[in-house]
């Protein structure tokens, strides 16, 4: 795994420690607070403010990291939907948060995960309670179905 440039914004969602998987353009995180169980960042490592800044490589690459996630997301937890939001109220640096969608509480290592949107929009809000340990083993778990 290539060492990316760690941005304010990744720092912020705990890497260098929650980073699931380095591409050349982008870094997969898992978000710590799990709104939904696999719930992650996607954060540029171009020094970018706005969306149309990045560059052609970015855009490009950006395929290639959305259908791996999809593909080991669904293999790890099998969700129901997939939601992206990039929001950048906050955190300026290009990010999105990508949300697994649950019609149902899903269990991972003996804790319920529960959607509380479902099936509306993510509720940012609620929070499924975990600590590092368990956050890890979500990493894990997650880096283990990556293909």
């Amino acid at each position: 795994m290539n060492a990316p440039v760690l941005n304010n914004t990744m720092r912020k969602f705990g890497a260098p420690q929650t980073i699931i998987h380095v591409f050349q353009y982008w870094s997969v995180l898992l978000r710590p607070a799990q709104t939904t169980l696999g719930a992650l960042v996607l954060a540029a490592h171009e020094p970018a403010r706005a969306f149309s800044e990045l560059s052609a490589a970015s855009f490009a690459e950006m395929h290639t990291a959305i259908n791996q996630i999809e593909f080991t997301l669904t293999r790890a937890f099998q969700y129901d939907k997939i939601n992206y939001l990039m929001l950048m109220m906050v955190d300026p640096d290009v990010h999105f948060h990508i949300m697994p969608r649950y019609a149902q509480p899903k269990l991972f290592v003996d804790r319920e995960f529960v959607d509380a949107g479902w099936p509306a929009m993510p509720q940012l809000g609620h929070v499924n309670e975990t600590d590092a340990e368990i956050n890890q083993r979500i990493i894990a778990h997650i880096k283990a179905c990556w293909s």
